[in-house]
Order: structure tokens, then C-alpha cells, then sequence
């Protein structure tokens, strides 16, 4: 009986992959995990964020309008307008 070699070095080499692919997860896990809480974190407080910077731009205007200052309110909404358009969320939004 003949042995195949390219079945056995086929054999050992997806034996060896599998060993490996398994040493991998077995590291990576807890820094998939480490990192997951991370991210959370950095979501709550880009949430946190954003609810603050929603207010404060809310009592400016609010502000500026009581004062009834339309080329300060202009001047802001030119600015806020300009932000967006930078980030492309203006673009997002009329597509």
C-alpha cells in the first residue's frame, strides 16, 4: 500500500491550522472584550455629549431669539450649516 504524502501534508496542515486558529480565539477574546467595554463607554459618552452640546445650542437660540439678534442667530446657523456640511451629514440627509 502506497502512502499519499499530498493527503497527509494536507491532513497535518489543516490539524496545525485548526490548533492555531484556536490558540488565536483563545487570546483574542478577552481583548475583543476588553475593547467591546470600551467602546461602550465611548458611546455613552458621545451620548452624553451630544445631549449636552443639543442643549446648549437649544438655549442660545432660544436666547438669541428672545434678544431678537438675527445676525448673530444668521451668523450661527451659517456655522452650524458649514459643520455639518464638512462632516456630510447635510448630503446624507437630502439624498
Amino acid at each position: 500500500m502506497e502512502i499519499n504524502w499530498v493527503m497527509v501534508g494536507w491532513i497535518i496542515d489543516v490539524v496545525l491550522n485548526g490548533i492555531l486558529w484556536l490558540i488565536i480565539a483563545a487570546l483574542l477574546i478577552p481583548i475583543i472584550e476588553l475593547s467591546d467595554k470600551w467602546t461602550r463607554k465611548a458611546i455613552t459618552f458621545a451620548d452624553k455629549a451630544d445631549q449636552w452640546i443639543r442643549k446648549v445650542l437649544e438655549s442660545s437660540f432660544e436666547w438669541i431669539q428672545k434678544k431678537n439678534l438675527n445676525i448673530l442667530f444668521a451668523l450661527l446657523l451659517v456655522i452650524l450649516f458649514g459643520m455639518l456640511a464638512q462632516y456630510e451629514i447635510i448630503p446624507k440627509l437630502i439624498r
